[in-house]
């Protein structure tokens, strides 16, 4: 896994110990780890990638729970490492431990994860939803507000036959623009013409009814 613009810790420079100290104690493992965050703050790639492998595990760990996904774990883990190779300087012993610092990265980060992809999908739902052909005009809804049954019966008898057949199958049978037109083997904007005009002479109708 490597981190950009960063050392690379899948291959650390030859000479770095595999996994030393993977069985200290915490309060060692922490003294170590302080130690390699103060020479990676002063640019000693050796310190990252000695300070990657006694703590990655840890680190992808807590992604893939809180993320689930591999993939966006892997992502997570590699920004938490960009982040200490940046700003390992901006540790303090006093506030914590180097790991508990380390972890609190990691959290922070794969929440940010969460939320970026949940804020992507609504920006897709939103869009998708804007982006919905709207079948019924703002005529039809005010017409669809007044509907009485009888007075509405009466005024389709005031459509011409072409009118009646594209405003029932619309707003009696459900169907959109695009399936009226299939169904009576006519263009779209024709249907549409026709259920505008439709709707148009109901709404007359009715307000003199």
């Amino acid at each position: 896994m490597e981190t950009p613009n960063a050392p690379n810790t899948a291959n650390p420079p030859a000479g770095v110990p595999a996994r030393t100290g993977v069985n200290s104690t915490g309060t060692d493992l922490n003294r170590q780890l302080g130690a390699l965050l103060e020479q990676i703050a002063d640019g000693d790639r050796g310190a990252f990638a000695e300070f990657y492998r006694l703590t990655s595990r840890r680190v992808f760990g807590m992604a893939r729970r809180v993320l689930i996904d591999l993939e966006l774990s892997e992502d997570a883990t590699q920004e938490v490492y960009l982040q200490v190779w940046q700003n390992a300087g901006s540790f303090n012993a006093a506030t914590g431990s180097p790991l508990a610092w380390l972890m609190t990265i990691a959290h922070r980060r794969a929440v940010d994860k969460v939320r970026s992809a949940q804020a992507a999908t609504d920006r897709e739902a939103k869009y998708g939803a804007n982006s919905q052909e709207i079948d019924h005009d703002s005529v039809s809804d005010e017409v669809g507000s007044r509907l009485e049954a009888d007075a509405v019966i009466r005024c389709l008898g005031t459509l011409t036959e072409t009118q009646q057949e594209s405003v029932r199958l619309a707003y009696y049978g459900g169907l959109t623009y695009r399936e009226v037109a299939e169904r009576l083997n006519s263009a779209i904007p024709t249907i549409k013409s026709r259920i505008r005009d439709g709707l148009i002479r109901l709404k007359t109708c009715l307000e003199v009814s």
